[in-house]
């Protein structure tokens, strides 16, 4: 089976993420048809969207002005699966605290950009996710923090007691850099059916 994987490449790290969902896919026996979008007309054909880290004004900026931002909506009403890392969780939200951010509302989450700290201060932590039997090596650079979860959105994952991992419907927003790592573990909770650890 080839699934059809739309990366969101306006800005950000984009390859990092189109080769993790290459390696989840050979994992689970599939291959991933990968999609860099980048204008509208693109994503309506993919079965999955990966929302990267990178510059959340930017991003936010991009995707509306190039017509993307109503196809990702559109793409979640239709409960086909998202991946939305650090910034790409920060777009996805519901606030950002942050007026120069367009969130989409997607998950019933707000957010404080950065709250871990600036790039010096980028660390990697042992995570206990739910759905893993063993820890996740998350890694953390300039990462949000989730500062409120609506009552219907899973919480994933705690660190220093505060979420960087959730479920809304098919969206799985975290605060860290999944593809970062060559363990396709958060890949297979976004996107595979009977995950394995």
């Amino acid at each position: 089976m080839t699934l059809r994987a739309g990366v969101l490449a306006v800005q950000g790290d984009v390859s990092e993420h189109a080769e993790a969902i290459e390696r989840a896919a050979a994992a689970h026996g599939e291959t991933a048809d990968v999609v860099e979008i980048r204008k509208s007309g693109l994503l309506p054909d993919c079965d999955v969207l990966l929302m990267p880290g990178g510059e959340s004004t930017t991003i936010s900026r991009l995707i509306h002005r190039e017509g993307i931002a109503s196809e990702i909506e559109a793409h979640v009403a239709a409960e086909k699966p998202v991946l939305a890392t650090c910034a790409g969780l920060i777009v996805a939200a519901s606030d950002a605290h942050d007026d120069r951010v367009e969130t989409l509302n997607l998950v019933d989450v707000t957010v404080e950009r950065n709250a871990f700290g600036r790039q010096k201060d980028s660390f990697e932590a042992p995570l206990d996710i739910d759905g893993l039997d063993s820890p996740f090596p998350a890694v953390f650079i300039r990462a949000p923090l989730i500062d409120y979860v609506a009552d219907d959105v899973d919480v994933l994952a705690s660190w220093d007691d505060r979420a960087v991992a959730v479920r809304d419907g098919p969206v799985v927003g975290t605060s860290f850099h999944p593809e970062l790592t060559d363990d396709p573990r958060i890949h297979d909770l976004a996107f595979f059916e009977n995950v394995e650890s």
